[in-house]
């Protein structure tokens, strides 16, 4: 296994997603910096901070030039950031020296790396809405046609009372149309230009820098953020936790189809599962796991994130390579979930003679809440909660359901249809549908 299963050729059908991986390639890295350095050079222009004709020649370079990322390799190990490799690679590529001396004026390396992954970043969004909100569609579907569906609630892995199908497909969509909410607020923190020079101050750029730095947000349809960012870091960490929220709320639904498929509880079956090497009845739970481990993976990397938010001084590059090791990973796993989990949900069908089995076994105790409710009509609640948890030991000793036993002791108070699952759904089928109405609105 490599180093990173993301990149990997075997593990790559199960842990990598093609459209956000093309977004962490070298060659997208630097072509995205080029345009940010051809973009500066508009500016600075416009300003007239440097000649017109040598930004036309940067600008138009940055879209024809291609260099080689290994090419650059040698130079990057040393300096640790490769903007002074790619810049000398880009003058030399010009031919032009009378213009290429004006590529990089007064900007610093951190301005255009950061700038350049923001323009990454923005694409990485617009992928993850995208597939959240297909995602919470079908979610939406399932949860309006199941609404009414009765299974088992369980608390601490225990059968508690009944609710529908409907109302945990509702439970699993419920925190990504808030998710959805978060992006849209998240993205003018997170989507702006950097620039900011050396230290910060602009200062190369003379009286000029404000405005060139608004003029280059325009150009790549950015924010200006009004200051330089090089090391306040929270638009990068609350990505970095939106991310994580992300894949963090796909690994609940992975957790639940896990148990639902179970052998013994068999609720759901799944469009596909894996197989195994050696028992061939398996049809293992393969998509909810990969769900679960991506959840538990970006947990992990989301704390090296904000561990590195406070970054030291006017810069920091051991603050600042934590992110480039963690960061991408973190946006390719729950890339991957969002692919994963559609998939999986699209391929979800309810067992209902199964569900109904798990609500009742035949004894009824599903329903010993809904019945010390309904003597604590006429009995003081302890003394009612009490005399039905006697009644379930008994159920246990006799096998005697519990209806029937409590039909017998309180004939008005436990009519047989307290004991109905239909009976106790409470706000089961109305939160199915009120989360339905809203996936399907937005």
């Amino acid at each position: 296994m490599p180093a990173s299963p993301f990149d990997s050729a075997l593990y790559r059908d199960l842990f990598q997603d093609a459209e956000v991986a093309a977004l962490f390639t070298d060659s997208a890295e630097i072509r995205a910096m080029m345009l940010v350095e051809g973009a500066l050079a508009k500016a600075q222009a416009a300003h007239g901070l440097i000649p017109e004709t040598a930004a036309a020649a940067i600008h138009r370079a940055s879209l024809e030039i291609q260099i080689d990322p290994a090419a650059l390799a040698a130079e990057t190990g040393r300096n640790a950031v490769v903007v002074p490799a790619l810049v000398a690679a880009f003058r030399a590529e010009m031919k032009a020296p009378e213009h290429a001396q004006y590529l990089h004026w007064g900007a610093t390396s951190q301005d255009i790396m950061d700038t350049g992954l923001i323009l990454r970043l923005r694409q990485v969004l617009a992928l993850h809405e995208d597939r959240l909100r297909a995602l919470v569609e079908t979610l939406g579907k399932l949860a309006e046609a199941h609404a009414d569906l009765p299974m088992a609630g369980r608390t601490y892995g225990q059968v508690a009372t009944p609710t529908t199908f409907g109302a945990v497909v509702a439970a699993w969509g419920m925190p990504l149309l808030r998710h959805l909410d978060r992006l849209e607020e998240l993205r003018p923190r997170l989507l702006r230009v950097s620039l900011s020079g050396a230290a910060g101050t602009l200062s190369a750029m003379g009286d000029t820098g404000p405005d060139i730095r608004a003029a280059l947000a325009e150009a790549l349809h950015l924010a200006d953020p009004g200051i330089g960012w090089h090391s306040t870091r929270d638009g990068i960490a609350e990505l970095s936790g939106w991310l994580t929220l992300v894949s963090g709320s796909l690994g609940k639904i992975g957790e639940d189809l896990i148990i639902m498929t179970q052998t013994g509880i068999g609720e759901v079956s799944l469009a596909q599962g894996g197989g195994s090497s050696t028992m061939p009845q398996k049809s293992n739970p393969v998509a909810p796991s990969l769900l679960v481990a991506l959840g538990r993976q970006n947990v992990a990397l989301n704390s090296a994130i904000q561990g590195a938010l406070p970054h030291r001084q006017q810069r920091d590059g051991a603050a600042w390579m934590v992110e480039w090791i963690s960061l991408p990973q973190i946006a390719m796993a729950s890339g991957r979930a969002l692919a994963a989990a559609k998939e999986l949900v699209s391929g979800i069908t309810p067992n209902r003679d199964a569900m109904a089995g798990n609500i009742d076994d035949g004894l009824g105790l599903i329903y010993a809440e809904a019945l010390s409710f309904a003597l604590a009509q006429t009995l003081p609640r302890p003394e009612a909660q009490a005399a039905v948890k006697a009644l379930c030991a008994e159920v246990r000793a006799s096998g005697t359901p519990l209806g029937t036993l409590a039909a017998a002791k309180w004939p008005k108070a436990a009519p047989a249809k307290l004991f109905t699952p239909q009976a106790q759904l409470g706000l089961a089928p109305a939160d199915a549908r009120a989360f339905a109405k809203a996936a399907l609105a937005y």
